[in-house]
């Protein structure tokens, strides 16, 4: 299967032609070449070009998707359209003639998990010389800059006045089974006081039916044991000339308490500081929701030593060609190659396939996968940051960084939002009082109320957490989708076809039907068909057994059982030698008939495996 068809992204698995060379430039013109890593089939290259064909001053695209770039032909006085264009449609675009003179470096930003944070941080470097591009990865923490030579400690330096401790990545690095699940530290001790401290001060309050001095003392431990940080943030904000939600709260919270209303400061920044540690919590499961893939590879396995001993070594120190063996019902560490022995591997995490693949010398077998039977050893051909299943993790990672058009369109409508807000409510604090001759106290009391209600928080962030946990639900049931993008393109979808047998499988045979041909007793033929697939583990051996066992019929003794690799099982019951297998077993024993043979493409053609 091809690496596009494998993904399931919809393509067609017919050969890609390499494009030949770029027709020679028009006067005026000049090249840029991308390198996108994320374009690697005909789909990507029909949103692209669509996108692109309409950005006047682009003269021509040249795609090569097995080496993943795009030549842009063009006729423009900045690329800053084409990259914004291709951002837009979430395709990852690195300028590859510029090499040289721009690199890439990947930070993990621990404190950086909501577009309020994303918008602070991308003001700030927007303003650091030297630095094209900002790709931000809420989910996982991760901030790629494209950056011109020397730049980065500049880089660094401007996050360290955001607050933000950053820690250059090691972009070569891609999960791995020994990578921890990401969760955000909570100290809830004072959030428990400030929540105490809020609610007496409503009750102090209320007995003395006002204000009093114990009320502005409680109101002012709550705010500040539950509100630091947010005042903290709030006044980054502000200095940074940022309105985002930390500085409207601290702006609302700081007025309730100017004009007297202490208990409702102290409970607003309360809840305001509950919703916070909820929201982080929510981000947390929605970040380790796709680390569950994880734990389909084993840490361990056992290594043949130089000496001829085996031995149990960590997964991640295991070298390319090194013989590895695997017991039945172990779980394959690394991908690699069948050297020797034959056993069933079920394969479903990685391929899909609804049933146990048999595996002899020379095939391949994942990462991740389970061996159902015997036991063999294999050659390692992957290390275990590069298998297939860390492939297929590292792919999703990346899909989360992606931007689908609703989030896209969410976080430009906050940027104009959160400022307009704040510009009503000075309207509302200031407009009644001064035109009307309202109450100042009473239309600056509304003007902070509206602040608090009209924070876009919940709008922001339950966007890109929806979307994550679409991604992360849809590969923990197997299915790969590349981000979120293709995610929303879902609800358009009119067909499903399916490249398996024609049907829905559940991962578990049953026995459907059961056929006797010739002079065969049915009563005797299932009886000694129960009792060989009793003896063998095999899925559909257990599905004949099974289904013998729900419909009471008796099982008879067999001496000198033998499994068949690739073929079926043998048995001996009342000193006859009886056989249980599929069609090439019934082959090779000179059994078949064209009438047979008639019989069994019927059954097959209805999507059943056929066992005799």
């Amino acid at each position: 299967m091809s690496e596009c068809a494998s993904k399931g992204c919809g393509c067609t698995t017919e050969p890609i032609i390499q494009p030949t060379a770029p027709a020679p430039l028009a006067t005026g013109s000049a090249q840029a070449v991308y390198r996108i890593e994320n374009m690697d089939c005909p789909t990507e290259e029909a949103l692209i070009r669509s996108k692109l064909a309409g950005l006047a001053g682009v003269a021509g695209l040249e795609f090569n998707l097995m080496q993943r770039t795009l030549a842009v032909r063009h006729e423009l006085p900045s690329l800053s359209p084409v990259e914004q264009a291709l951002k837009a449609i979430g395709m990852q675009a690195v300028r590859m003639d510029q090499a040289s003179a721009e690199q890439t470096t990947k930070l993990s930003i621990a404190k950086m998990d909501c577009p309020t944070e994303e918008t602070l941080i991308r003001n700030k470097l927007g303003t650091v010389a030297g630095v094209a591009d900002l790709d931000f990865n809420l989910m996982q923490r991760t901030l790629s800059v494209r950056h011109a030579n020397q730049v980065l400690p500049d880089v660094l330096v401007a996050l360290q006045a955001l607050g933000f401790e950053a820690q250059v990545v090691d972009t070569a690095e891609v999960a791995s089974p020994s990578a921890a699940p990401v969760t955000t530290p909570t100290n809830w001790w004072p959030l428990g006081i400030s929540l105490v401290t809020a609610s007496a001060a409503e009750a102090v309050y209320w007995l003395h039916n006002g204000n009093h001095w114990s009320v502005v003392v409680l109101a002012l431990v709550a705010v500040f044991t539950g509100g630091l940080s947010t005042y903290k943030k709030g006044w980054i904000a502000l200095k940074n000339r940022n309105l985002n939600m930390n500085a409207l709260m601290s702006i609302a919270v700081t007025g309730a308490m100017l004009i007297g209303h202490w208990p409702e400061a102290a409970m607003v920044m309360v809840l305001f500081a509950l919703a916070e540690v909820i929201e982080a919590k929510s981000l947390d499961r929605a970040r380790n929701a796709i680390r569950g893939l994880l734990d389909l590879t084993p840490e361990q396995a056992t290594v043949q030593q130089a000496d001829g001993t085996w031995r149990e070594v960590g997964a991640k120190q295991i070298t390319i060609g090194a013989r590895v063996r695997v017991k039945p019902g172990e779980r394959i560490a690394l991908d690699g190659e069948v050297l020797e022995g034959r056993s069933a591997v079920n394969q479903a995490p990685i391929t899909g396939e609804s049933l146990p693949v048999e595996k002899s010398p020379g095939d391949s077998v994942f990462a991740g996968t389970i061996n159902e039977s015997g036991s063999f050893e294999y050659r390692v051909t992957a290390l275990a940051n590069n298998s297939t299943l860390a492939r297929i993790i590292h792919a999703v990672e990346a899909a989360q960084g992606s931007s689908a058009p609703t989030q896209r369109f969410v976080d430009q409508f906050a940027r104009w939002y959160t400022p307009v807000v704040f510009g009503v409510a000075i309207a509302v604090a200031l407009l009644p009082p001064l035109f009307m001759g309202a109450a100042w106290l009473d239309w600056i009391y509304r003007a902070l109320v509206l602040l608090v209600v009209a924070c876009p928080c919940a709008l922001v962030i339950s966007t890109p957490v929806s979307i994550v946990s679409g991604l992360a639900a849809a590969a923990r049931h197997g299915i790969l989708i590349k981000g979120g993008v293709y995610l929303e393109e879902g609800r358009k979808l009119r067909w499903l076809a399916l490249d398996k047998t024609g049907t829905i499988t559940h991962g578990k045979p049953a026995q459907t039907d059961f056929v006797t041909w010739g002079n065969a007793l049915a009563s005797d033929s299932r009886s000694i068909a129960a009792s060989l697939a009793a003896r063998s583990d095999h899925p559909v051996s257990k599905a004949v057994a099974q289904a013998a066992q729900t419909d009471g019929v008796a099982l008879l003794d067999v001496a000198e059982f033998n499994a068949l690799p690739g073929r079926g099982v043998q048995g001996q019951i009342n000193g006859a030698t009886y056989h249980l297998g599929n069609h090439r077993m019934l082959e090779e024993l000179g059994q078949c008939t064209p009438e047979l043979e008639q019989r069994i493409a019927a059954l097959e053609t209805a999507g059943k495996t056929v066992v005799m």
